[in-house]
C-alpha cells in the first residue's frame, strides 16, 4: 500500500496556489506532475479533492499519496549496451552508431530506451511510468557519451543543470577542408528548414529559431580535412552539423547536410557522419560530487583518422 505524506501548509504558502507552492516544498515532484496527482486524486487538502489552483490557507494540510509506477506499452529488448557507470540515479554510456534514442514513427523499437528497459527492470519510473529519464540525445549515427536518469529526482536535477548551461559537452568531429580561423565560436538561430522538415537550418530571426552557440577548434589537420575539437552551450537539434555546414565545412559522412568529397579519402567515404560526443561532465543529482566521463571513439572513425594520419 502506498505511503500518504503530510504536509503542512507553512505561513508563507498562504493566499499561493496549491500546485506552485508545493512544488517548492517537494522538489522531487515538478509542477506538472504535482498537477496529475491533483486531477487524479492522489494529493488531497484537508482530506478532499482539490484544484491545482487553489488559493492556500495556513491552516491546511495536504496529503499526497505516489501511486506505484505503471509499466510502459515498451517492450523491454536485449541490446547491448557499452555501460560507463551506473548507481541508483544515472546511467552513462558510450552510444553505438545507428541506435535511435527514443521510440518515434519508423522507430518502433531497437531504440535505447528499449534496451534501457531490459537493462534496468526495477526503474522507480519517471511521471509514474517506468521508464528511463532521456535527458538529452544524440542523433542515431552520433557516438557517445549519454547520461540518462533512473528516477524522477535524477531527471529533474539533470534537466535543471542542462538548462542552465551546467553540463560541459565535448565532442570531435572529422569534417570537410581546414578551418579559418582555426578556432572560433559561432553563435546562430537554428530552426526546422522549410523545405525540409526532416532537416534544421540557420534561421534569419527569432521567431523561426533559437539561439545555437558552438564553440570550436581544430586539433589537427590532413589533406582535405580536419579533425575538431567542439563544445555546445546550447543544445539544439543537429546543432554542431548545421553550424559546420554553415561554415562550410561540413561533417564528414553527414548524409544530410554533407556533400561528400571522394578524391579526398584514402578509403571510402563513410555512410554516417563522423561525430562523436567524447567527453560528458555533469554534478551528480544525488551526491552533488563532480563528474566526468571519457567515451572511447568508434572503430570506424578511429581507422579513418588514423588512415587520414
Amino acid at each position: 500500500m502506498a505511503e500518504v505524506k503530510h504536509v503542512p501548509v507553512t505561513p508563507d504558502g498562504r493566499g499561493k496556489r496549491l500546485d506552485a507552492w508545493l512544488s517548492t516544498r517537494e522538489p522531487d515532484l515538478s509542477r506538472a506532475r504535482i498537477q496529475d496527482l491533483i486531477h487524479a486524486g492522489h494529493i488531497l487538502l484537508n482530506g478532499k479533492p482539490t484544484k491545482p489552483s487553489h488559493k492556500l490557507a495556513a491552516d491546511q494540510v495536504i496529503d499526497i499519496t505516489i501511486p506505484p509506477a505503471v509499466a510502459v506499452d515498451l517492450k523491454a529488448e536485449n541490446i547491448p549496451l557499452e555501460i560507463l557507470f551506473e548507481d541508483q540515479d544515472v546511467i552513462v554510456l558510450n552510444k553505438p552508431a545507428g541506435l535511435v534514442v527514443h521510440p518515434a514513427a519508423g522507430h518502433a523499437d531497437g531504440t535505447l530506451v528499449n534496451a534501457l528497459l531490459a537493462h534496468c527492470p526495477d526503474l522507480e519510473g519517471i511521471g509514474g511510468e517506468k521508464r528511463p529519464g532521456i535527458v538529452h540525445r544524440l542523433d542515431r549515427d552520433t557516438t557517445g557519451a549519454m547520461v540518462v536518469a533512473k528516477n524522477e529526482t535524477a531527471m529533474r536535477a539533470l534537466v535543471n543543470q542542462f538548462r542552465h548551461r551546467q553540463v560541459t559537452k565535448e565532442y570531435l568531429a572529422l569534417v570537410w577542408g581546414h578551418l579559418a580561423p582555426a578556432a572560433g565560436r559561432t553563435e546562430t538561430l537554428i530552426g526546422r528548414n522549410p523545405r525540409d522538415r526532416k532537416k534544421m537550418c540557420t534561421r534569419p530571426d527569432p521567431s523561426s529559431g533559437r539561439q545555437a552557440i558552438t564553440v570550436y577548434q581544430t586539433t589537427e589537420t590532413f589533406t582535405g580535412t580536419s579533425l575538431v575539437k567542439i563544445q555546445i552551450e546550447t543544445g539544439r537539434t543537429h546543432q554542431i552539423r548545421v553550424h559546420m555546414a554553415f561554415l562550410g565545412h561540413p561533417v564528414v559522412g553527414d548524409q544530410q547536410y554533407g556533400r561528400p568529397r571522394r578524391d579526398v579519402l584514402p578509403v571510402p567515404v563513410p555512410t554516417r557522419q563522423m561525430l562523436h560526443a567524447a567527453r560528458l561532465s555533469f554534478t551528480h543529482p544525488r551526491t552533488g560530487q563532480a563528474l566526468t566521463f571519457e567515451a572511447l571513439m568508434p572503430a570506424d572513425m578511429r581507422e579513418l583518422i588514423d588512415a587520414l594520419r
